[in-house]
């Protein structure tokens, strides 16, 4: 049993700072929005896969156009 006359001596308490909620961030769009684009009323779409059909691009390269999913290949003149 301890006596009242031997209590450890006190440690001095740490002020910490409180962390609140942090402010939201918009995250930056995707890049799939990158392949379109409004002209007024008309959404104009990049080259799409001949082979894959609508919805699988066409990654723009110098002098050839190239798809990810077939290796589908065309080169510009």
């Amino acid at each position: 049993m301890r006596r009242d006359d031997d209590k450890k001596p006190e440690k001095e308490k740490k002020s910490r700072v409180k962390k609140g909620k942090k402010p939201h961030k918009n995250k930056p769009l995707g890049k799939k929005y990158l392949h379109y684009k409004l002209d007024g009323d008309k959404i104009v779409r990049d080259m799409h896969c001949p082979r894959c059909g609508a919805g699988v691009f066409l990654a723009k390269h110098e002098g050839r156009l190239h798809c990810g999913r077939c290796n589908y290949t065309d080169f510009k003149k």
